[in-house]
């Protein structure tokens, strides 16, 4: 029998971007800010801290034989009280990006 064998395995959490980081007048695009699925507090945040995050969109051009791209990032710190993090981009994310789904994936560990 060729093919996948039993429950299929997700090497990745969902997060949502929520935006740039900002102050009351001034955002700062090199910074985002994302919810990660099911950490709510600060603490949890601890294990996301240096871990890869990937954004996946899909583009109109072939490019490598394929028409989605990622634009790869890292989870810095956390970002108040509530499981939010802010992370910083190889190039920042475009503002379509809000509201959009990333992946957070589970390496490098520091385990």
């Amino acid at each position: 029998m060729k093919g996948r064998q039993g429950e299929r395995v997700r090497l990745y959490v969902r997060g949502t971007v929520l935006g740039y980081k900002r102050s009351k007048s001034n955002q700062y695009p090199n910074t985002s800010l994302v919810q990660i699925e099911g950490v709510n507090t600060k603490e949890e945040v601890a294990w996301y801290c240096g871990k890869r995050l990937g954004y996946i969109y899909k583009a109109k051009v072939k490019k490598n034989g394929s028409h989605y791209r990622c634009i790869w990032g890292k989870v810095t710190r956390p970002h108040g009280n509530t499981g939010v993090v802010r992370a910083k981009f190889k190039s920042n994310l475009p503002p379509k990006a809000m509201g959009m789904k990333v992946r957070v994936f589970m390496y490098p560990s520091s385990i």
